[in-house]
């Protein structure tokens, strides 16, 4: 019984070996598998050299180009005007922006002028006597002396010796005290130096109002100007006159200024160098942010490109006859999204999209742009 267990066994594993073997040798002969190449697909375009205008972008606020600080130079009560005295009131040029209550000051100028006024008459007897030739002209001064009104011109002197006894008098000092006084008398009113609008007021009627106080901000909302920072080896490029264009954060509106100004100092930690850019629109406020595109110069015989395209700052992917080829190229100005290129060989065609895997000698098939 053992011995035919044992022969079944042996004969099971026997058999067992010779279909193992006839596997592997079918295996063996069996093709093998064959996998389709995968090619891809690239855009290009073909390059065109021409002249590329060098454009630097900066940014800035706007800030109105006629712009006045209201200061006061005298003291007295702010008074109630015909227009408020409020942010956004509008005034028309040589109107009364505010005024300050003068009565005072003015009582005081008026005794002056009386005084003036009672000098000079003292002396018109001693004047007829002692300098007949020039009584009418004091005479004419006097009849045009009116105490509400400005100071006539004082009449010349035509000698030293009337010019030694007027001065002795006090006249020509009082003359001047006087003179003095209309002057500080006209800048208890403010008007406005051009047609504008009040973008800031501190003071409201019926304050006290002091020497050297700010009472508000008065701006010409028609031109304004905005100051931008370039970097300073593009300074010797930068034009008065120069046509600039300007847009608004969202890109949705675009402006045209000018450069009026360039500052001829070079900021020692950033190495930018200011440019002043004037522009003129309705829709322009002070304090607006906007994006500058300066006009620098133009490289002949260049191209455009993305940035993403750049390798390593020296070379750009190119097809030729569906293979892809490292172009060598001189990089001349770098924006945001873009690069100015030269050592492109005309009509190359160029890939417009970066290509994961790359590599020089890669099949691809161009879909042309």
């Amino acid at each position: 019984m053992r011995k035919l267990i044992l022969s079944a066994v042996g004969l099971v594993l026997v058999l067992g070996a010779v279909m193992l073997a006839k596997t592997m040798i079918a295996n063996k002969n069996k093709p093998k598998p064959k996998f389709n190449k995968v090619i891809k697909t690239v855009f290009t375009e073909k390059v065109k050299n021409t002249d590329v205008p060098i454009i630097i972008t900066a940014n800035g606020n706007l800030v109105a180009k006629n712009k006045v600080s209201l200061f006061s130079e005298v003291q007295g009560v702010f008074q109630v005007n015909r227009k408020e005295f409020k942010p956004g009131t509008r005034f028309l040029k040589d109107e009364t922006l505010l005024k300050i209550n003068s009565d005072e000051f003015y009582a005081s100028l008026q005794s002056q002028k009386s005084n003036l006024i009672n000098n000079i008459t003292a002396i018109m007897p001693d004047i007829r006597l002692d300098f007949p030739d020039e009584f009418s002209k004091w005479k004419r001064f006097l009849e045009k002396f009116d105490v509400n009104k400005t100071m006539p011109v004082l009449p010349k002197f035509s000698s030293e010796k009337e010019k030694y006894f007027v001065s002795g008098k006090g006249i020509t000092t009082g003359y001047y005290t006087i003179k003095n006084l209309e002057v500080k008398l006209s800048k208890y009113t403010i008007t406005a130096p051009f047609n504008g609008v009040l973008t800031e007021a501190l003071v409201t009627e019926g304050t006290l109002v002091r020497p050297g106080q700010k009472l508000g901000e008065f701006i010409d909302p028609s031109v304004f100007e905005i100051e931008v920072s370039v970097n300073a080896s593009y300074a010797g490029l930068l034009k008065v006159g120069n046509k600039v264009t300007l847009n608004n954060l969202e890109k949705t509106k675009e402006y045209t200024g000018k450069v009026v100004r360039v500052n001829g100092k070079v900021d020692l930690v950033s190495q930018t160098i200011k440019v002043y850019i004037e522009v003129a629109h309705a829709d322009l406020k002070e304090g607006m942010y906007l994006e500058a595109n300066l006009k620098a110069k133009s490289e002949s015989n260049a191209f455009v490109i993305s940035r993403k395209l750049l390798l390593n700052n020296s070379s750009v992917y190119t097809v030729k006859d569906t293979i892809l080829q490292l172009t060598n190229v001189r990089p001349v100005f770098f924006n945001a999204t873009t690069v100015v290129v030269k050592g492109l060989p005309e009509n190359t065609r160029i890939i417009t999209q970066p290509l994961p895997g790359a590599f020089a000698g890669m099949v691809v098939k161009t879909q042309k742009k």
